[in-house]
């Protein structure tokens, strides 16, 4: 048995000399190594037949030229590939002196773009941007809307409060206010008229949270942009000229816009503003539940309530307010199903916007 052993090595020697190409590489390996019928293969069923003192030395000598021949079987593919112009390692070959490749360029957020591009539009029609904190007194973004603690328009908007309060400068009962994170960005409406008075054209983007159960349609942190026009003589008609301009300049100006009636606590009247289905062009579907229309936004009068709440003379100005969700509307601009994807972090999601 070590004879035999000694003589398949030097054969494999032999035969790795005279080897030029890889197929015959490979039938020289299958000669020896194949499950059935190789050489070493069938010399290693063969062990049981040595007498019981020889197996551990055969067994030795077997498994070292296995392995030996392994190495030159190694050897002779990586000289082929060499010589035949494709090194075996070159996969695992740095030039040092190439250019690194870099960080992939980063870019924003679609709702960031989409934000950027609805503030373009609204300054163009003289609008300011305004701004609010996140964590808001009771007073900004219940009561001074129009919404007492006891008015079941809170139960829609069941949210997030905070322990912890803050000194407040309207009334006594209002110093120690409790904080929640607002709910809608609607809280900017009297702290813009405090800080800018009236006649005022703002919008106020940003983050807000409700305690919704989430699904397809509903998330607990979203994006909203709130529209205020306050000055003499404004009118319902004035509220429908400003939406239809951004929904035509967003969406294209294909799209209508219709109102109806609505309640909203702080708008008097309230409406509700649709606009004409994105999937079957106002032909009905079940997205639109066979009306042609999709519901975007609240939208209403100004409230006399919430022009008290700022100081401003209900009897002489008047004007129009109204919200709508960012994620809706780059859902219906993008074809986008489920709200959920803009705040899952999935880069194959951000990447394709």
């Amino acid at each position: 048995m070590q004879h035999k052993l000694k003589k398949i090595k030097q054969d494999i020697i032999n035969e790795l000399e005279r080897t030029n190409t890889l197929d015959q590489l490979e039938d020289i390996y299958n000669r020896y190594f194949s499950r059935n019928s190789g050489r070493l293969t069938q010399l290693s069923k063969d062990i049981k037949k040595v007498a019981t003192d020889q197996k551990p030395v055969v067994g030795r000598l077997l498994n070292q030229i296995k392995k030996e021949a392994e190495q030159m079987f190694a050897q002779a593919k990586q000289d082929i590939n060499r010589h035949s112009g494709h090194d075996a390692n070159e996969a695992d070959f740095f030039d040092p002196t190439l250019p690194a490749l870099g960080p992939k360029p980063g870019n924003l957020h679609i709702l960031t773009k989409m934000q950027y591009e609805i503030e373009d539009i609204f300054r163009q029609l003289g609008f300011i941007v305004a701004d609010g904190p996140l964590l808001e007194s009771d007073w900004y973004n219940f009561e001074a809307l129009n919404i007492p603690a006891d008015h079941p328009a809170r139960d829609m908007q069941d949210t997030f409060y905070v322990a912890e309060t803050l000194k407040h400068k309207n009334t006594d009962a209002q110093k120690k206010p409790k904080l929640v994170m607002r709910t809608h960005t609607s809280n900017v409406q009297v702290r813009a008229m405090e800080k800018y008075g009236v006649p005022i054209r703002c919008i106020a983007p940003g983050r807000v949270y409700r305690n919704e159960a989430t699904d397809a349609r509903h998330e607990h942190t979203f994006y909203q942009i709130e529209g205020l026009m306050v000055g003499e003589n404004i009118s319902v008609a004035n509220l429908k000229s400003v939406i239809d301009n951004m929904i035509k300049a967003i969406l294209g100006e294909k799209f209508k816009t219709r109102i109806r009636p609505g309640f909203f606590s702080f708008v008097e009247p309230g409406l509700e503003v649709d606009m004409s289905c994105s999937l079957c062009r106002g032909r009905g579907c079940r997205v639109c539940k066979h009306t042609g229309w999709v519901e975007l936004m609240g939208a209403g009068m100004v409230h006399p309530n919430v022009l008290k709440a700022a100081k401003v003379n209900p009897d002489k100005y008047s004007g129009f307010a109204f919200g709508f969700g960012l994620e809706r509307l780059a859902m219906i601009r993008y074809n986008i199903d489920d709200i959920r994807l803009f705040h899952s972090g999935d880069l194959r999601f951000l990447h394709q916007l």
